[in-house]
């Protein structure tokens, strides 16, 4: 191992003392609920990815109880929910194309 493969190693060592466990549940909420909408567009249209972002998102939220504020839980519900309907409404669509 080099010593510039020490120094890298040691910088993030440092970056993962600094990190929070709660604030990368939250960019990962974040990430997967943009994704889950990105599988739900008609160019990028993949149900099944979609069904496993909600399912991500329905497991992750409640983790987060406690570690985030009221407002914060209340708007990935909300992000949840309307994932769900987003969701149906392309499964709904599909049946109806076929």
């Amino acid at each position: 191992m080099t010593e510039n493969d020490e120094q890298l190693i040691r910088q993030l060592e440092e970056e993962l003392k600094k990190l929070n466990v709660a604030d990368l549940l939250v960019q990962t909420v974040y990430t997967v609920s943009s994704l889950g909408y990105r599988k739900l567009a008609d160019e990028d249209r993949d149900l099944d990815q979609a069904r496993l972002a909600i399912e991500a998102l329905r497991a992750l939220v409640p983790v987060l109880e406690g570690s985030v504020g009221e407002d914060a839980l209340r708007d990935f519900r909300q992000v949840t929910s309307n994932l769900q309907l987003a969701y149906a409404d392309a499964a709904k669509g599909k049946v109806e194309d076929a």
